[in-house]
């Protein structure tokens, strides 16, 4: 079975940290798994938040040592992506979350599958988004 590299999510990395069995079992099986550092952002703005940030930071730093997982981070060529995403959501008049078309952007950037639970990335053109393993098969 050959599985697509990915990009993950904010909420696909909750759902991992939850043990979503669908979540876990992508996880297991994608050879590559990116995050960029939107999603970054997110998690460590959602843990300053939280009552456990010491916990689950040091729980991110362990999943960010895996050989698998590579932090990718914003750059110039990002943002070129992201002009493309934003103005063929803004033709077709389907906007989507500022952060969510950086996420887009990145996976275009470098080629990845987003592992997502948001419905509203299948907007954009020419990215494989989805939650379940059979998403990622090719």
């Amino acid at each position: 079975m050959a599985v697509r590299d990915i990009l993950l999510d904010t909420n696909a990395y909750a759902a991992f940290k939850r043990n979503a069995p669908e979540a876990v079992e992508i996880i297991r099986h994608a050879p590559l798994i990116g995050i960029n550092s939107i999603v970054m952002g997110e998690l460590l703005g959602g843990f300053a938040i939280g009552t456990r940030e010491a916990a689950n930071r040091q729980e991110l730093n362990l999943f960010l040592d895996s050989v698998r997982v590579k932090l990718l981070p914003v750059d110039d060529r990002t943002a070129e992506y992201y002009a493309m995403v934003y103005r063929n959501l803004k033709d077709k008049g389907r906007p989507i979350p500022t952060n969510d078309m950086w996420i887009a952007a990145t996976a275009f950037q470098h080629g990845l599958a987003v592992f997502s639970y948001d419905s509203h990335l299948r907007y954009v053109d020419g990215i494989i988004v989805g939650n379940l393993l059979s998403d990622f098969i090719f």
